[in-house]
């Protein structure tokens, strides 16, 4: 099993903050405190240029046209759902499913492989794990353009991927931090359906779209100036109305972009998988998994909400947490919000989910999930993840009907 430090590695990369405690310690308390809340801090906002292939892929066991893969039994890979394994560099990946065999004392897990795109599973070694089991449009068998966003800090790729008789309603995905756009391919499906042309959109410093100037991620409070550039797009190109689909940081990425858009009237309503309702709650919570002492872990955030933190985060200006949290804000929400979050997320914990939805039941419906990890719930059940997102949205587009089976 993982430790508590490497699981919460997987996300935001803090795996060495340990090793940083450790040399903090031979310095005196307040610089030792200062230098580990300066670490946490820059660890927030910068993007990760690399993802490190922290997953051993043990074996590959072939039996005709059927692969079982034997890896590190893990938090994650001991999930019952359908997961991929990306490696060589992420430029390939296995779709992987059920758990043919778990051996706790030997920590490992044998799996069954669905699929392999891009690439030899049989002779990779290492890899990562994700909830993104489609890299690409095409791995969804649906027909795909490749489109560009003019967003404020350059051109950026999108896809959109059009729907059949489609409502003048456009589905907008907003990945999170450290992810893609794919991470919004899991839900096209059910878009898809529903009738709405959707856009899977890059936004800055994800790699794909033009970095920001500082190079630093706002959490929210910049890349929503994204996303109005995305809805100018669809509007532009026949859209009414937007939905907005937020994952982990795009949800709070899309909670700004309804409350401060030039463009906020055009959105109909938000899905939002995992998503960071309460930047402080989030950041004193990643502090305990890796064990920070409390304090340390708020003066890192004052660092990044002072002006006077900019010097040692890089931030270009300093992110003003408070205005990120709907908790506080809930009866503020007024874009009826479908909220999808497991109880099992150790990531970004569901609690503000729960009591922005109980502050806010008018706008804000909650649809606990069990067992999935972060941003996992489609994976572990998307029959589930998906009749829920379609009977709620399909009122709400004008189209009744049941739910499909």
């Amino acid at each position: 099993m993982a430790t508590s430090v490497q699981q919460s590695s997987k996300w935001l990369k803090w795996g060495a903050l340990g090793a940083g405690a450790a040399g903090a310690a031979a310095l005196t308390v307040a610089s030792a405190t200062s230098a580990l809340a300066a670490y946490f801090a820059r660890k927030v906002v910068t993007p990760e240029k690399t993802r490190a292939d922290d997953l051993s892929i043990l074996a590959v066991i072939s039996d005709g046209p059927r692969m079982q893969v034997v890896l590190d039994a893990t938090a994650d890979t001991i999930i019952d759902g359908t997961f991929a394994i990306y490696f060589d560099g992420g430029l390939a990946h296995a779709v992987v499913g059920r758990i043919v065999d778990y051996v706790p004392r030997e920590g490992s897990v044998t799996r069954d492989v669905l699929s392999v795109h891009g690439g030899e599973l049989r002779t990779a070694t290492q890899g990562w794990w994700s909830g993104s089991i489609y890299a690409h449009p095409d791995e969804l068998g649906l027909d795909s353009e490749d489109v560009t966003l003019a967003l404020p800090g350059g051109p950026a790729p999108a896809w959109l991927v059009r729907a059949p008789n489609a409502l003048p309603t456009w589905a907008i995905m907003v990945h999170g931090r450290g992810a893609t756009r794919s991470e919004g391919l899991r839900a096209v499906a059910a878009a898809h359906r529903l009738g709405m042309d959707s856009l899977l959109i890059s936004y800055r410093n994800d790699g794909d779209a033009p970095a920001a100037p500082d190079g630093r991620y706002g959490l929210g409070v910049t890349e929503w100036a994204d996303v109005e550039a995305a809805i100018d797009f669809a509007v532009a190109h026949g859209a009414k109305d937007v939905v907005l689909f937020g994952f982990s940081m795009g949800g709070a990425i899309s909670l700004q972009a309804a409350d401060l858009a030039r463009n906020r009237k055009r959105i109909l309503a938000m899905v939002l998988d995992a998503p960071v309702i309460d930047w402080v709650n989030v950041l004193a919570h990643q502090a305990q998994l890796n064990r920070i002492p409390d304090y340390v872990g708020r003066y890192g955030q004052f660092m990044l909400s002072h002006p006077l933190g900019r010097r040692i985060t890089g931030l270009a200006a300093p992110v003003n947490l408070k205005s990120m949290d709907w908790v506080g804000r809930a009866v503020e929400l007024r874009t009826p919000t479908l909220i999808l979050h497991s109880i099992d997320d150790d990531f970004v914990p569901y609690e503000p989910t729960a009591e922005l939805a109980k502050r806010n039941p008018e706008m804000v419906t909650f649809e606990p999930f069990s067992k999935a990890r972060h941003t996992k719930e489609w994976n572990v059940d998307p029959d589930r993840w998906e009749n829920v997102v379609e009977s709620w949205l399909r009122p709400r587009l004008g189209r009744y009907g049941l739910p499909r089976d």
